[in-house]
């Protein structure tokens, strides 16, 4: 029987050998950057839009998508789900809520005239005539609408399953817009939020007004 003594060079070459390089290491350190980054922009973008659209779409998502192994089916869940959240996201820039005399939060569309309050009563009853003037439709609502979708869209992108139903095996140029895009459309939405805010508390934002 054969007894194979190892020499302390060799022991040491095989610790060097099973230690991860310095690349691998740097390597890991990027991917989890990378996912850090990815939840954070997500949290930071889901912020920008209504809670509930949000919620309902990364509670149904994977659902819908089947965890990203799509079929026909799925896929065409997957793009309803999508569209219809971007609808609401939509909708919402439209949509503003105030508290009338008793204190009672109201939520009403906006309208070239005013509000009109969606539980149907009349919204001179509820709010003093001189600020209504203050919930009239203006063109920086369009403006948030648009920002809105675009935004609700690079969440959608963040989103792997989402992006595996609709590209199950994507180019390596797809994967490099598919991982960029979303960055650059949440900056940029971000910076024009910031440089045109809304006073609007439409239907899933907090109120923050008394």
């Amino acid at each position: 029987m054969e007894v194979k003594v190892q020499t302390d060079e060799e022991h040491q070459r095989l610790l060097i050998e099973d230690e991860p390089t310095t690349m691998d290491r740097d390597r890991r350190t990027l991917i989890q950057k990378a996912i850090n980054q990815t939840f954070q922009s997500t949290a930071h973008l889901a912020n920008l839009l209504p809670t509930g659209t949000v919620l309902a779409f990364q509670l149904l998502s994977p659902i819908f998508s089947n965890q990203g192994r799509c079929d026909p089916v799925c896929r065409f869940m997957t793009a309803c789900l999508v569209s219809l959240c971007g609808f609401s996201c939509f909708f919402s820039s439209f949509t503003d809520s105030f508290r009338d005399e008793s204190g009672k939060v109201r939520y009403a569309l906006a309208t070239p005239k005013g509000l009109w309050v969606i539980d149907g009563e009349d919204v001179g009853a509820a709010l003093p005539p001189d600020e209504l003037s203050k919930y009239k439709l203006k063109t920086i609502d369009f403006v948030h609408a648009f920002l809105s979708i675009l935004v609700f869209a690079a969440i959608a992108l963040f989103d792997q399953s989402v992006v595996q139903c609709f590209y199950p095996t994507p180019s390596e140029e797809t994967q490099e817009v598919l991982a960029a895009l979303p960055v650059g459309i949440g900056v940029i939405c971000s910076m024009l939020f910031l440089v045109f805010p809304t006073t609007r508390h439409g239907i899933g934002f907090p109120i923050t007004s008394p």
